[in-house]
């Protein structure tokens, strides 16, 4: 009862967020980008929040405690690389999108290559990102499975996302985004303190052995290398975080984006990844039941936590995967609509945003495989697009 409570407190919250952060919507391109007038700080925490999903906190943790600290390097690498590619690509995307009016990737692979490699690349990212949407809400569903049935969860999730993105396009997603990142940071912190404070001596992880070790059984160099390279392109190939390049007002926004998305994205790995290592030290110390289901791992945790702080974190974990998943939705209608159907009209945007939600929730309730490597598989189908973008 209690869930079920916090997440109508949330939904209304959300909702509340995205009435007041909306302007008249007059244009598409106030829709899909506000206007090109977001500041630095919620650019950065948007950017942040589209990125870190369910992936982190369901994914990442369950990752890191089976397999131990190779998931660090793993995230670690992508976020690197994220800043290495925004440092140089950025300042140069947010120019010719303010310069020649591009709202979607897709604009900008039109004005080099022409409007049909426009077209291909909204079929090729919707083919990678509906699947990766979909796990959103399989990670929301995975947590609310003592408080409703995984179908229903997916139906609740696929509600609070279409909405939220109908009501006032991206200005309202990104001020839910900045409101709910620093919430997702907040809890991230306090799953990492409860589970410290289940051992009585902790932080002994020399008691994980290979774990702490890379390479390992696991993370061979070739398994390693699979997993991190098409990560380190992502600020390039996921066309939901290069939309975000054209949506601070000035420069000295988006330098502030970056080096702001940077912090976050620092510190929210480490606490993550930290989190998995402790519930492995704790299952090793027999105070953790022993998971053999990654995706299970954050949930059984949150089962066995004082009711109210496992709430909290379990919300948390719901934010990030709407605030992901409402962000690719926006973004491949503004695809779907302006690159395939050549379209500027609103009504056609927000038509596309219910549907291409609908369709989330259907590859969802068939339970596809493995959160990470359901993510891996996107992002390296999104990497076969990199020479064209490089060729800018």
């Amino acid at each position: 009862m209690l869930m079920l409570i916090a997440l109508l407190v949330y939904a209304l919250i959300g909702t509340a967020i995205a009435i007041l952060a909306k302007k008249r919507v007059s244009s598409d391109e106030e829709y899909f980008v506000a206007g090109r007038n977001v500041g630095g700080i919620v650019a950065a925490l948007t950017y942040a929040a589209t990125t870190y999903s369910a992936f982190m906190m369901v994914g990442l943790v369950g990752l890191t405690y089976i397999y131990g600290v190779g998931a660090l390097g793993f995230e670690l690498y992508y976020l690197v690389g994220t800043l290495l590619l925004l440092s140089y690509y950025a300042p140069k995307i947010w120019k010719l999108g303010k310069e020649r009016g591009f709202v979607t990737p897709g604009d900008l692979i039109a004005d080099r290559y022409g409007k049909n490699a426009a077209r291909i690349l909204a079929l090729l990212v919707s083919i990678a990102l509906i699947p990766y949407t979909s796990i959103q809400f399989v990670g929301i569903s995975f947590l609310l499975g003592n408080s409703m049935s995984f179908e229903a969860g997916v139906i609740l999730s696929a509600v609070i996302t279409a909405l939220w993105a109908l009501l006032g396009g991206f200005r309202s997603v990104a001020w839910t985004d900045a409101v709910f990142g620093i919430f997702m940071l907040s809890m991230a912190l306090a799953a990492v303190i409860s589970a410290f404070s289940m051992n009585p001596a902790p932080g002994d992880f020399s008691r994980l052995g290979e774990l702490l070790y890379v390479p390992n059984s696991f993370w061979t160099p070739v398994t390693f290398i699979s997993y991190t390279l098409p990560w380190f392109f992502f600020a390039l190939t996921n066309p939901q975080v290069v939309q975000r390049i054209f949506v601070p007002k000035d420069e000295k926004s988006l330098r502030r984006m970056v080096v702001l998305f940077g912090l976050f994205g620092l510190i929210y790995t480490i606490l993550v990844t930290l989190f998995g290592l402790q519930l492995r030290l704790l299952s090793e110390a027999g105070e953790f039941p022993n998971v053999t289901n990654r995706d299970l791992v954050t949930p059984t945790f949150l089962g066995l936590i004082p009711e109210w702080l496992g709430v909290l974190i379990a919300l948390s974990i719901f934010a990030a995967a709407i605030t992901t998943a409402n962000s690719i939705v926006l973004t491949l209608s503004s695809m779907f609509t302006r690159d395939l159907l050549k379209s500027r009209s609103v009504l056609a945007g927000r038509l596309f945003v219910a549907a291409i939600t609908a369709a989330v929730a259907v590859f969802a309730i068939q339970k596809p495989s493995y959160i990470v490597d359901l993510a891996v598989m996107s992002s390296t189908i999104l990497l076969c697009q990199l020479p064209l973008i490089l060729g800018v």
